[in-house]
């Protein structure tokens, strides 16, 4: 697949968004009230059907809207009003964190509310119902008024599901659709209906207990169950995104800043950018900034997942949401807000959590036709039953049973549940997953094709040779260190170190120029000089003879050579030595043993990169690659149908990592990271390549054993409940067992999912 911009998530680029469709506004909003896969779709629909909007994913487990519109067409009040006209409360997810909690907290508290208020109606119910069964007095007047007594308390029940009811209808006349909610409404509501018009038949008749049979027990205990299962499934929701509110309440409220030569405190939301920030011994960094005074130890693990310290001076950068260790210290706010490093993080996380796995379109396509064939089930049953000479009761039993057992939640949450539970975990490890097409993509990666320098090297090579064909050492030093003093090449601040070790002067460039992937040319005294690989001294024409057996011998060293020379001719040479990554062999070793093809793709000398590839165990190389020509290789191995993965550090990789299948941006430099590639390694360690894939794989794993017992449960209950085992040993499912199998199942789902807490890396 042919990413079409640098950064873009591949939802977008599967939905065919070109990157340049109007002002493109993306914007997260918290929905409630949704109770299966259904209300999510039905949401969705509605919103795809505005004018302006680019994208819309529902997810029903998170419950968030992930959107893309044109600002110029729809603003984000319009969005929030379609999803209100559609039955449902949305609110902006941005930043309103406390909000959320302070919403899902209350949300949790009115299911468990009414849950409680039913399970004693319901079981009072029960009481009047069965009581006498079980040798207990119940009082004459309820005796008497025995049907009474069961519509009033299971009336009670259903006013406390009322949701369901309101759901179900909602669906049907503005979804246009049937939802899990219309099962439930469809069969505690048959059952209840039915007793009722049995009760008015005996008031009628003049009496007021029973006489006939009553569902009023299996409505009121059935809403209960699946109350029951909506409170827990709510509950274990909630801890999928404990995550996110983890990573925002680590965020101070108060700030102390330095105004007038006066230290006050004022709340974070007031903090500006340029504003001095005085942090203690304790505190939290509260936005992005650079220290001005004093020093530190600064936990970072937040972000970055590394527990070990960072030390801070003058000049260093700090971010938002880390722990001060010791020192006091003060820096100056860069960033704020929406723009800390921790606010871009959160986005990102929960974007990717909002987001929909490719896997999930099989799950959707099945959901959009399950509830009516369960409807369509519901009604054969009934009708086969009651035609084979059962009675009504008995065919209105498989009806109601049938209905309450099909669970689409199951459906609904298999997938999304896994993608939040592996993205959070991948965040808790400073491994950023953009989106569920990037999760789901990373287990199918064929080729990890690794940039050299900074990725499985250090990137902070140092000269080691310093080999001159003219008057001295410290000349070959002083023309090199003066060309490169414009240079932004990670090679030119080794030969700047040794220059200012050994005191060399550098002189004044003039008509300074960088090669890409070859090197740098100006005037120095007057004379052109040149300083860069064997290619740039061989488009100019330099004779190399002389230092033929030097370059043998350096590259065969591992080592990479510059050659440097003046008015045309070779002054000497300089080779510089960059240190391999600690975990490079062994994350190589890994990824070999799980079946992916290595190879190295730089713009180094091909001896060098060979010898490097030696020691890592790599053995196919592509050197001398200009910047620009990593793209053209990466599409080779994508030509020979090789899901292709390119891990890379810097800018000079942009091209390499937007053309890869599957982009990895190694942090080093955050601000960079987080622009590039599908997923991003904050920590600059390359362990977190294997734990990425590795990670793909395990929630792949747990998807396929959701989906397998959605679609098991699903085809071994409904038939059951239809009543297929009746005629061979004459079991007919209680409508109530139903229920609470229904209950069970999704939250078997959602435990499932929850248990990728518990995944620990392997490398």
């Amino acid at each position: 697949m042919k990413k079409k911009e640098r950064g873009q998530p591949l939802s977008r680029r599967k939905a065919g968004i070109p990157p340049w469709a109007g002002k493109c506004e993306k914007i997260i909003l918290n929905i409630t009230g949704m109770h299966c896969v259904s209300c999510a779709k039905t949401i969705e629909t509605a919103l795809k059907k505005a004018q302006g909007i680019n994208s819309a994913q529902v997810n029903f487990a998170s419950e968030k809207a992930y959107i893309e519109f044109d600002q110029d067409k729809i603003s984000s009040g319009a969005l929030i009003s379609l999803v209100e006209k559609a039955g449902y409360k949305a609110y902006l997810a941005d930043g309103a964190s406390d909000r959320e909690k302070e919403l899902r907290d209350k949300e949790v508290r009115g299911l468990k509310s009414r849950f409680i208020l039913a399970l004693i109606l319901s079981s009072i119910l029960m009481y009047v119902c069965m009581g006498h069964c079980l040798g207990l007095t119940i009082p004459r007047v309820i005796v008497e008024n025995m049907a009474l007594t069961q519509l009033l308390l299971a009336s009670a029940v259903l006013i406390c599901g009322f949701q369901f009811f309101k759901g179900g209808f909602l669906a049907v006349v503005r979804g246009r659709s049937a939802n899990m909610d219309t099962l439930v409404a469809l069969g505690v509501g048959s059952a209840y209906l039915y007793s009722l018009a049995v009760s008015i038949r005996n008031w009628v008749g003049g009496s007021l207990s029973c006489g006939g049979q009553l569902y009023y027990e299996v409505a009121a205990f059935v809403l209960t169950f699946i109350m029951l299962g909506k409170y827990l499934e709510a509950l274990t929701k909630r801890k999928t995104s404990q995550a996110i509110r983890r990573l925002w309440s680590f965020r101070p409220d108060k700030v102390v800043v330095l105004r007038e030569q006066s230290e006050i405190e004022i709340s974070l939301e007031e903090l500006s950018v340029g504003e001095i920030v005085v942090i203690k011994p304790g505190g939290r960094v509260p936005v992005d900034g650079k220290v001005i005074e004093g020093s530190s130890s600064v936990d970072e693990s937040i972000i970055t997942g590394e527990s070990i310290p960072v030390e801070k001076n003058i000049g260093d950068t700090v971010i938002a949401g880390s722990i001060n260790k010791s020192g006091t210290f003060k820096f100056k706010a860069v960033r704020v807000g929406k723009e800390t490093t921790l606010a871009k993080i959160i986005k990102l996380v929960e974007e990717a959590q909002s987001s929909k796995a490719p896997v999930q379109e099989l799950a959707d396509k099945i959901a959009a036709y399950f509830v009516p064939a369960v409807l369509l089930i519901a009604l054969a049953s009934f009708s086969i039953w009651f035609l084979l000479g059962k009675g009504f009761l008995f065919a209105l039993t498989v009806f109601i049973t049938v209905l309450i057992i099909a669970c689409p939640c199951t459906l609904g949450l298999a997938v999304p549940t896994a993608v939040i539970a592996a993205t959070a975990k991948a965040a808790q490890n400073g491994i950023i997953i953009k989106d569920a097409a990037s999760l789901q993509l990373a287990r199918e990666i064929k080729v990890v094709a690794f940039d050299k320098t900074g990725t499985l090297t250090i990137g902070k090579p140092a000269v080691t040779d310093i080999i001159s064909y003219i008057s001295d050492d410290k000349e070959v030093l002083r023309l090199a260190g003066s060309l490169e003093k414009a240079s932004e090449h990670i090679l030119a601040e080794a030969v700047l170190n040794s220059a200012r070790s050994q005191g060399v002067s550098l002189a004044e460039v003039k008509n300074f120029e960088s090669i890409p992937g070859k090197g740098v040319r100006g005037l120095i005294d007057g004379r052109q000089a040149l300083l860069g690989n064997l290619r740039l001294m061989e488009e100019n024409k330099i004779d190399l003879q002389k230092a033929q057996a030097d370059l043998a011998r350096l590259e065969s060293e591992g080592k990479t050579v510059m050659c440097i020379a003046k008015d045309n001719q070779l002054s000497g040479l300089i080779a510089v030595r960059d240190s391999l990554k600690e975990f490079s062999r062994a994350v190589v070793d890994k990824l070999k043993s799980m079946g992916k093809e290595v190879i190295m793709i730089t713009g180094d000398n091909r001896r060098t990169a060979q010898v490097i590839a030696k020691e890592l165990g790599i053995a196919k190389v592509l050197a001398e690659v200009l910047p620009q020509d990593k793209q053209d290789e990466i599409k080779k191995l994508q030509a020979r149908g090789l899901k292709t993965a390119f891990v890379g550090d810097g800018i000079n990789d942009a091209p390499a990592i937007t053309q890869a299948d599957l982009g990895i941006a190694i942090g080093s430099g955050i601000d960079v990271a987080l622009e590039a590639g599908d997923i991003i390694l904050i920590k600059d360690d390359l362990r977190d390549v294997v734990m990425a894939i590795d990670l793909s794989h395990y929630a792949m794993k747990k998807i396929k054993q959701n989906l397998f017992f959605a679609f098991f449960y699903n085809s071994l209950g409904i038939p059951i409940a239809a009543g297929i085992l009746y005629p061979f040993f004459g079991f007919l499912l209680n409508p109530m067992i139903a229920g609470a199998a229904m209950t069970c199942s999704s939250l078997s789902v959602v435990t499932n999912s929850l248990l990728m807490r518990r995944y620990k890396r392997n490398i």
